[in-house]
């Protein structure tokens, strides 16, 4: 006589957690490209908040996976440990910026120079890049705020002269592919330079705007830069760190 087997079925939730992972990963791509596209970023941050909402949803179903397949002896561990991973995946990064709102100040302008912070060109040019809006100074108290949560971010000593400082920010600006929207070499009355850059995020493409003041000084240039971002009145540390990373490549290709 055959012997019936009977197969031990799957937990429904953990087939739907699965799903739900992909489905949110999905979703997240389509909010990504429509970024990358111009899409206003209104219905961008719709769409990853979905995106958001259903990886939530993907973790729920996967918990309650984990307690029918322990009650049950159902199969599906490894759909809902797919279903975790997804969800987790897109979950970390707005886990992330969580983290780093409450442990970082209000901010969304920062200055290597608090007293003198560099003034963003106004050609035709830049202004047409900036969609005719000029980042407007901030108050004194975020300056000093600024200063507290990021002691590091100073203003930028190369020995070289302002010519040559100049061409090494330039330089450096096109390889990180910046936008260069408008450009002053050091001379004049004041012999102060100016780039003036769009930069666009890693992942979405926003653009942010970013200025910087070459000045020379007795045997060495003194090199400013500010950072702001366009939308939102917080940028979870993405201005200074942006400042970090363009010093450290400033430096490294001074030193050449």
């Amino acid at each position: 006589m055959r012997r019936l087997i009977v197969e031990e079925p799957y937990a429904e939730t953990a087939i739907w957690s699965r799903r739900l992972g992909f489905f949110a990963l999905a979703v997240a791509g389509i909010g990504i490209l429509s970024a990358r596209t111009g899409l206003d970023p209104t219905p961008v941050y719709a769409i990853l908040g979905s995106s958001f909402a259903i990886a939530c949803i993907a973790v729920l179903c996967a918990g309650a996976a984990i307690i029918v397949i322990w009650q049950t002896g159902r199969k599906g561990t490894g759909r809902l440990l797919a279903g975790l991973a997804l969800a987790f995946l897109l979950l970390g990064y707005p886990g992330f910026l969580a983290v780093q709102a409450i442990r970082l100040p209000v901010l969304a302008d920062v200055s290597t120079d608090i007293d003198d912070p560099p003034a963003f060109a106004r050609s035709k040019k830049a202004l047409a890049a900036r969609n005719g809006v000029t980042p407007e100074p901030v108050s004194d108290d975020l300056r000093q705020q600024q200063k507290r949560a990021y002691p590091a971010v100073q203003p930028i000593l190369l020995d070289l002269d302002a010519d040559e400082a100049y061409k090494t920010v330039l330089k450096v600006a096109i390889a990180k592919h910046w936008q260069i929207v408008d450009q002053t070499s050091p001379g004049g009355r004041s012999g102060v330079g100016h780039v003036d850059a769009v930069v666009r995020g890693l992942i979405l493409g926003l653009p942010d705007d970013v200025t910087i003041r070459i000045r020379p000084q007795a045997g060495q240039t003194r090199v400013d830069m500010r950072s702001v971002s366009r939308i939102g009145q917080h940028d979870f540390g993405a201005n200074a760190y942006r400042i970090k990373q363009f010093q450290q490549a400033l430096e490294a290709e001074a030193s050449k």
